[in-house]
């Protein structure tokens, strides 16, 4: 009988659980305590760009719950959205969702999905990918009726928007990668756990 090594997903999102379930991924999730902001500005000070930033997220995260399952391979991953050299976090409330979504219309915006992996041997596998979505003019109207329909869903993504739902109605151009824009590239992913020996080959 195979055995196969234990997975953890240092990630609470909602969005990255379902499509390593829908892939038959068998894995825990442990959510990092992990103080973003931080990393963040230090980013900002010692003049890493938007990649690297993200790789240093996703790496504190994996890196803080892998002290929990030291036995287990731990998954880390982060998305950062990029405009005009300008860095945009989750919003905290729907009225800056609305003012992020106001600025984001009508332009072209860069979003960076990040992923680490991390072996019980401490072998590091980093990968990042990019996707650029450009947004319609939508309407005002059109901006209320979104936020209206997904309510503080749209607090819990980097760009206030899911494709999954109505949020694909705001784009004309979409290029990149599905998995990359929903925050964890499948393809590369499910590659190195399958080196790493916990999926079947």
């Amino acid at each position: 009988m195979i055995t196969l090594k234990k997975i953890v997903l240092a990630s609470a999102s909602q969005s990255r659980r379902s499509l390593l379930s829908a892939s038959g991924v068998v894995f825990e999730v442990i959510a990092s305590d992990l103080d973003e902001d931080k990393i963040k500005q230090k980013g900002k000070r010692e003049g890493w760009t938007v990649s690297q930033t993200a790789l240093a997220l996703a790496t504190a995260k994996a890196e803080a719950v892998l002290v929990e399952r030291p036995e287990a391979i731990v998954i880390g991953a982060d998305q950062m959205l990029e405009i005009d050299q300008t860095w945009f976090d989750k919003p905290i409330t729907i009225d800056i969702a609305k003012r992020q979504l106001q600025t984001l219309r009508g332009k072209t915006h860069r979003l960076l999905s990040a992923l680490v992996v991390i072996t019980p041997e401490k072998k590091y596998w980093t990968h990042v990918e990019t996707a650029d979505l450009t947004m319609r003019n939508f309407s005002d109207a059109f901006l209320e009726n979104y936020l209206e329909d997904v309510g503080e869903a749209a607090c819990k993504s980097v760009g206030g928007y899911f494709l999954e739902g109505l949020g694909v109605q705001m784009f004309e151009e979409i290029k990149g990668d599905y998995f990359t824009i929903l925050g964890l590239p499948m393809a590369p992913l499910l590659n190195v756990l399958r080196r790493e020996g916990a999926l079947l080959k």
